[in-house]
């Protein structure tokens, strides 16, 4: 199934940005579904699942802004929720249809729960992958460790090596899986060596005040839209009791958990793949 380049001008407090996103499937299907990656990834993260769904569904898949190759923000600050909002708003309105389903990973896990609970919102089905309303400071500290931080290897080769050992909660992966994650989140610098593709400056939002634990229940409760809710068993962002919690308030999803992973579940494996491709079908 063919893969297309795009890209859109976002609108924020400080001007407008460019946002890249790739696209799965023939170009006039209506039935669309819009997969958002995590805080440090690229919408590239998912083309192994958007290659199966893109026998069903137009596949759209956006780079945040200051992630993959979509434009760095000037002002580092608005790296944030409403500018996130805003920008998918744009692509959704983008994609021409009325209603689209949505899969998010942590960041866009998020992303898409506070879209579905606005009045009038445009999210049909919504998948949330390992991320909740409610995340623990312990969590939010071990992101905030390392996100920012920029390291600079010699070759993509030391990148992978160093990828494997931060990202080892996405669980077990082939190498063609690890080296597709390490091509498609790295960038080559003007001297030769290699970085992450996402701009350091996303660290800022962590400064502005002491990190706590993060509270959302008022927004999940306001979701009404059919709702998968995804686990790694092992994950320390999405507990396993409020993940339980989960479903007994708001959308009240089904839950399904992957053994052997922690945050968060890549959605590349054959297991993965079919538990969500599944699920949006019943439909």
């Amino acid at each position: 199934m063919t893969m297309t380049h795009h890209h859109y001008q976002g609108l924020g407090p400080h001007g407008f940005h460019r946002i890249h996103y790739t696209q799965w499937g023939e170009p006039d299907n209506p039935r669309v579904v819009i997969c958002v990656h995590g805080l440090t990834r690229t919408g590239r993260d998912f083309d192994y699942l958007a290659r199966t769904l893109a026998a069903d569904y137009r596949v759209i898949c956006p780079d945040m802004a200051g992630r993959g190759k979509s434009q760095w923000l000037t002002h580092k600050l608005d790296y944030n929720y409403p500018q996130y909002l805003a920008d998918c708003n744009a692509l959704i309105a983008r994609a021409g249809v009325e209603q689209v389903d949505w899969v998010g990973t942590s960041m866009g896990g998020l992303i898409g729960m506070m879209l579905a609970a606005q009045p009038g919102s445009p999210l049909g089905r919504l998948v949330i992958n390992d991320v909740g309303p409610f995340i623990p400071k312990e969590a939010l500290e071990r992101i905030a460790s390392y996100v920012g931080q920029s390291p600079a290897f010699a070759d993509l080769d030391e990148l992978e090596r160093y990828m494997r050992v931060i990202n080892a909660p996405f669980g077990e992966l082939t190498d063609e899986q690890w080296r597709h994650l390490a091509v498609h989140n790295a960038r080559r610098t003007d001297s030769g060596q290699w970085i992450y593709a996402y701009d350091p400056g996303i660290r800022e939002i962590f400064s502005q005040s002491a990190i706590d634990d993060i509270n959302l229940w008022p927004v999940w409760d306001g979701v009404c839209n059919p709702t998968l809710l995804l686990r790694g068993a092992d994950s320390d962002v999405l507990r396993r009791e409020d993940a339980q919690a989960m479903t007994r308030r708001g959308p009240k999803p089904e839950l399904v958990e992957f053994t052997g992973v922690g945050h968060a579940p890549v959605l590349m494996n054959d297991e993965q793949i079919a538990v969500v491709r599944n699920w949006l079908l019943a439909a």
